[in-house]
């Protein structure tokens, strides 16, 4: 896929980064699970979506991975 803005995403594709984002969600810590933690964790996802990642899984480990460390 190539690279594209995110203002160029479809409404099947931000669906899709919708569910990503809610399954990345359900693995991490309970505690970890606040509106900043999950935004920092959004903008994981749409920027590597922007970038050209269009594998799930990467998406998710990726969102995993921001969402380890609370947001400030």
């Amino acid at each position: 896929m190539t690279k594209r803005p995110p203002e160029s995403f479809d409404a099947e594709i931000v669906a899709t980064l919708r569910e990503v984002l809610n399954i990345a969600v359900e693995h991490i810590a309970l505690e970890n699970r606040t509106p900043a933690t999950k935004a920092k964790m959004a903008e994981t996802i749409v920027r590597e979506a922007a970038e050209g990642v269009t594998d799930a899984g990467e998406l998710v480990s990726s969102a995993v991975r921001a969402g380890e460390i609370p947001a400030a």
